[in-house]
């Protein structure tokens, strides 16, 4: 994998002396929002990440001369948080929409089709694959008119269940039936949230919906009431994107850091996290680990310009001293550096958290004239035991966005097929780069239904993703609630990320932005807002 960084986080020996305002750990899109805005203030912060680049999972690599996202490459649109934050850094004419041709599914056939796969549109006008109109041509088209027929049995039975309910999965089946479920909202569950129906909460992954089920009496009912009298979009269309890729909004991050002063230093993990000073005056000792014991790092590098001042000190620096700190990784690194604080942080570390699910993307760049008609739509989603096929999702990226076909050029596209479902181990680890082309090749033809030869490639990648660990699982918002009731008695100390705000910069940048507001105020000696 190649990647487009650029030069410049500072050297471990070259960090200034002297105590900080705040100190961020974890250099991910949370740690660099959380910086920035702490930073904007005049507060003194230091920014430290374990891997060699800052950026996380947005992040970026060069595949056949084309710059390309290998990590996150759109932003829900929703509540206009992300356009909001993307405006502030300058970047509004960067945004971009998706093509409007929208996204298909890849499903199991049946009947004569047996043994085959199939593909149909995703059907428009619904909420993670849920119909809001069970009757509609393009949902029949998915389920049959048997499971039409019974999905619109929910519209005449009554809702019985007094509370809320929590199982995605049983709700959909129980109103709807299996074919809904299977065909429906379980590919769309994988490719959002790597996981099944069955394993999601409702109030996370479809807020509302719980409340609409009630007034309105029926889950289509429901969900055309959540989708209100807007015009039915292209299915996957409610995402926004930039020109460039999303990893132009972290080299703009990093450009901001660098003008506030922030010292960013990457290849710094943190081994130890102590409370210091006194009660009148606490302090935080971050304890950095030896050069030799940092490990490789576990994502690809994010491009970034030079970010901050070198100051010559060769002696430092294996601690920091701060009067505040946000942790901004992933979830078991927090949990383990804040467990040793104290036994009601040390019980975070006890709940039934799951294990992470285990995704690898595939990128390749093929001369394939064949798919200029864009026969697929923008991507597809594919439904589990789909036959002859491993990939949980592909996306058309040269279909999707017109500035990655127009860097192209005609004739080339970009394929991207993710791997990974919750639950299951990792399957493609094992392959070496020629293997995982083979079978990455071999399912893209098998879901875009047109022959893709090796011989046309011009460009692949492989992007390991390890660590992630979805709060919309069900369980997860009781485990969040818990982190944050602890943590809400201890001065001082924030923790953000996508473990704790939930999957995608929509929920992300809000989490980071709040955790940094509540240290403001908190530097600034003024009450929370919140």
């Amino acid at each position: 994998m190649s990647d487009s960084r650029l030069s410049g986080s500072t050297a471990r020996t070259d960090l200034r002396t002297g105590p900080r305002d705040v100190v961020v750990i974890g250099g991910g899109v949370a740690g660099l929002v959380a910086a920035r805005e702490c930073a904007r203030i005049g507060l003194r912060v230091t920014l430290l990440e374990a891997a060699d680049a800052v950026g996380g999972a947005v992040a970026s690599h060069t595949v056949g001369g084309l710059t390309l996202d290998s990590g996150a490459e759109s932003f829900a649109v929703r509540a206009g948080a992300v356009a909001d934050f993307v405006a502030s850094l300058g970047l509004t004419e960067q945004i971009v929409m998706p093509n409007s041709a929208g996204a298909w599914l890849c499903l199991p056939g049946e009947g004569r089709e047996a043994g085959a796969a199939v593909s149909v549109p995703l059907p428009r006008g619904g909420v993670l694959g849920i119909p809001s109109s069970p009757l509609a041509a393009d949902v029949r088209a998915v389920i049959g008119w048997g499971g039409a027929w019974r999905a619109y049995l929910d519209r005449l039975m009554p809702v019985l269940k007094i509370g809320r309910e929590h199982n995605l999965g049983e709700l959909v089946q129980k109103r709807m039936g299996r074919r809904v479920l299977e065909r429906l909202v379980d590919p769309v569950a994988a490719g959002v949230y790597s996981a099944p129906a069955t394993d999601l909460e409702v109030d996370v992954v479809a807020p509302g919906l719980n409340s609409a089920l009630t007034t309105t009496g029926s889950l289509s009912g429901a969900v055309l009431a959540l989708i209100g009298n807007k015009p039915a979009g292209s299915a996957g269309s409610a995402v926004g994107g930039l020109r460039g890729g999303m990893s132009t909004m972290v080299t703009a991050l990093v450009a901001e850091l660098a003008h506030y002063g922030v010292e960013s230093v990457t290849d710094a993990r943190v081994q130890a996290l102590e409370r210091s000073g006194t009660d009148e005056e606490p302090t935080w000792t971050v304890t950095i680990a030896p050069p030799a014991a940092q490990p490789p790092a576990a994502q690809p590098p994010t491009a970034q310009p030079p970010t901050a001042q070198l100051v010559d000190d060769a002696d430092l620096l294996s601690t920091l001293t701060a009067r505040f700190v946000i942790v901004a990784t992933s979830n078991r690194p927090a949990l383990d550096l804040v467990a040793p604080l104290s036994d009601e942080l040390a019980t975070l570390t006890e709940l039934d958290w799951p294990e992470p699910t285990a995704v690898e993307l595939a990128t390749v760049v093929i001369d394939a004239p064949s798919l200029d008609a864009h026969q697929r739509g923008t991507g597809v989603l594919v439904a589990a035991a789909t036959p002859g096929i491993s990939a949980k999702a592909l996306t058309h990226v040269s279909a999707k966005w017109d500035w990655v076909a127009e860097a192209a050029g005609p004739g080339r596209h970009v394929l991207r097929l993710s791997y990974g479902r919750a639950g299951e181990p990792g399957s493609t680890e094992i392959l070496s780069d020629a293997e995982f082309q083979a079978l990455a090749l071999h399912d893209a033809a098998r879901i875009l239904g047109v022959p893709l030869e090796k011989a046309a490639v011009v460009g692949f990648a492989r992007t390991p993703w390890h660590g992630a660990l979805s709060p919309a699982t069900i369980g997860a918002r009781e485990r969040v609630h818990a982190v944050r009731e602890v943590l809400a008695d201890v001065e001082g100390l924030e923790l953000t990320g996508a473990w704790l705000s939930g999957v995608g910069l929509a929920a992300v940048i809000p989490d980071a932005l709040a955790a940094a507001g509540r240290i403001r105020h908190a530097a600034l000696g003024m009450p929370s807002t919140e």
